[in-house]
């Protein structure tokens, strides 16, 4: 079992690697054990990511309750021939991580396959609690390793993290939510059409989530700071494109950033934290 476990965390490590290389670079920054849990993680919310946005060949709602039922009788036997499955149950009961927390992510993938429009505020913040703020939840489980006093004290700042990432993801993917997918999580979006004035009020409802999130940041325990600080810098850098970038500008092509400045936003990070300014 120790080779399939650690065969199991490498494909996640693939998995990972393979489709963000600003979160392999963050996740590459902690302790070896973190590293192998948050892959994991990566891996699993990534795989039931793409069943919902991109299998669009096969029945989605099919794979996505085998994907479910599979889990499930992965935490039960302690074992699944699905390697980013086996990786992630592992981590779920080493970290001891809330099994509501993966039920609301799963619950967030199938609105996914039945909603479009997020017509309320309260609609939006629903799919953004089980698309994300569940998932940066389960990510602080394992960087407070047992220390529930510092999981309870960090859950909000990890919560507007979580937001914050995932409205920028929003955001950026505008164009392709809304004509390939066909789909909008901005509330005021499903009136109004996206134009500089709207993207102003979402880019600053962005920004208060990461002014919040970043006190939090600071008190991370060991290289879990220093990871989220990177992924942190990536995101406000990302933000800060959006924002110089017109909104008929957004609705036309994907803001990206170059891998040369992902890798000067490492340097800074390890700068910062080295030298304890964060």
């Amino acid at each position: 079992m120790r080779l399939y476990n650690a065969c199991s965390i490498k494909i996640s490590k693939v998995v990972t690697a393979s489709y963000s290389t600003s979160f392999s670079y963050a996740t590459s920054l902690l302790s070896k054990e973190h590293r192998d849990a948050i892959y994991s993680i990566y891996g699993f919310v990534r795989l039931a990511d793409e069943i919902v946005d991109t299998f669009h060949d096969n029945d989605k709602a099919y794979l996505l309750n085998k994907f479910d039922e599979d889990f499930k009788d992965a935490m039960k036997r302690g074992i699944s021939l699905n390697p980013v499955l086996q990786a992630f149950q592992y981590t779920v009961k080493k970290y001891n991580i809330s099994l509501a927390h993966v039920d609301a992510f799963l619950t967030s993938m199938r609105y996914d396959l039945e909603k479009k429009e997020y017509k309320t505020k309260l609609e939006a913040n629903q799919y953004i609690y089980g698309s994300a703020d569940v998932v940066g939840l389960m990510c602080l489980k394992v960087f407070c390793d047992g220390d529930q006093e510092k999981f309870d004290e960090l859950v909000t700042p990890a919560m507007k993290l979580g937001s914050a990432f995932q409205k920028v993801n929003f955001l950026r993917d505008l164009r392709e939510d809304t004509e390939t997918l066909g789909r909008t999580y901005f509330a005021e979006l499903c009136t109004k059409d996206f134009c500089d004035e709207e993207k102003k009020r979402i880019i600053k409802d962005i920004e208060t989530d990461f002014e919040a999130a970043y006190e939090g940041i600071k008190m991370l325990p060991g290289k879990s700071k220093l990871a989220v600080l990177l992924a942190y810098n990536y995101y406000r850098l990302l933000l800060n494109k959006l924002k110089e970038t017109p909104a008929s500008v957004i609705m036309q092509n994907r803001v990206r950033i170059p891998n040369y400045k992902k890798m000067l936003i490492m340097v800074k990070a390890k700068t910062l934290y080295n030298l304890r300014l964060v």
